[in-house]
């Protein structure tokens, strides 16, 4: 069995489920833990102006970004005429724009995510809400997407304080299951994406062969990607649940055909537990050494604390 597969998918006789109830994941009491949230976020980036994140688009902006040669048809009023009276050359001064980059909130809706009914995945929407009303109260455009390998449901972006609520419609209805494809996930949210932004992934990564493909195919395509990786700590670390003996491991990915009997003891628990880490740890180290944000995030951490800790260390709203 691969290591992606032992990796949180086994269960001693886990039976699959797609059923999550999401019902009242979005209540008042949860609104009003935005609000706070929102101002604590806001005083965070205190004194940074909307649309702060540049594009490297060269316009008509104030910001000087270089020069070049003039061309019949320029506007005159773009000459620099010092480097003219100094050097006799025309050329043209370039600028950068200012303009606001969208924020995308990825959250992977696939059946690994759906284990202990769904806890992973209603963490996830949790912190991609939370994402979501701080980007809108601070007047970003922001669009969401669902995926797996079988599902590919998309939030076209949106902007107003006032929106939230056909946010926390998409992720209450949006379909769940399949296997994890991040690969494939995210080489879809690259294509729909006509201008590059902030990406933020929320899933638990449990594809080996793809994760980190999928996140550095989105850098590729010039998107400012964070990583938020959603973990359980029973699958991180289940030396402590006491199972022990003969049990078999079904991966909830498969069909049911993919199965293992095993003899679980302390030392291969201990074992498990360290291919674990190594796996976290291997991904972490690729994204942070390419420039993109990393988080490990426990569903034990309140969903809150996490996101200020995401906005103290910078990486999503600037």
């Amino acid at each position: 069995m691969a290591l992606g597969e032992r990796i949180g998918r086994g269960r001693r006789h886990q039976k699959k489920t797609k059923q999550v109830d999401r019902s009242d994941l979005f209540d008042d009491e949860f609104l009003r833990q935005l609000e706070l949230l929102q101002v604590v976020a806001r005083r965070l980036i205190r004194g940074r102006q909307r649309a702060e994140r540049k594009t490297k688009k060269v316009g008509s902006g104030l910001e000087f970004a270089d020069h070049r040669e003039y061309s019949p048809g320029d506007d005159i009023r773009a000459v620099d005429w010092g480097v003219y009276a100094r050097l006799g050359q025309t050329l043209v001064r370039l600028f950068e724009e200012d303009e606001d980059l969208p924020l995308r909130v990825v959250v992977d809706v696939s059946d690994s995510m759906l284990t202990k009914d769904g806890q992973k995945l209603i963490y996830a929407q949790k912190i991609a809400a939370a994402l979501a009303y701080v980007g809108l109260a601070g007047l970003d455009r922001v669009g969401l997407t669902a995926f797996s390998s079988t599902i590919h449901e998309t939030l076209p972006a949106i902007r107003g304080k006032g929106r939230i609520f056909r946010v926390f419609e998409f992720l209450k209805n949006t379909k769940i299951g399949g296997p994890t494809s991040i690969a494939a996930g995210c080489k879809r949210v690259a294509a729909q994406a006509s201008q590059p932004g902030v990406t933020v992934v929320l899933s638990d990564f449990y594809d080996l062969e793809g994760a980190f493909d999928g996140l550095n195919m989105l850098r590729f395509r010039k998107h400012e990607v964070v990583a938020i990786q959603v973990l359980d700590p029973i699958e991180a670390n289940p030396i402590d649940t006491g199972l022990r003996g003969d049990v078999t491991l079904v991966d909830v990915e498969g069909d049911g055909a993919n199965s293992r009997d095993v003899t679980l003891s302390a030392a291969l628990l201990k074992a498990y537990a360290e291919a674990h880490e190594r796996f976290c740890t291997q991904l972490e180290n690729k994204c942070r050494s390419r420039g993109m944000p990393f988080f490990r995030a426990s569903i034990d951490e309140p969903f809150e604390d996490l996101v200020l800790r995401i906005f103290r260390l910078g990486g999503v709203l600037r």
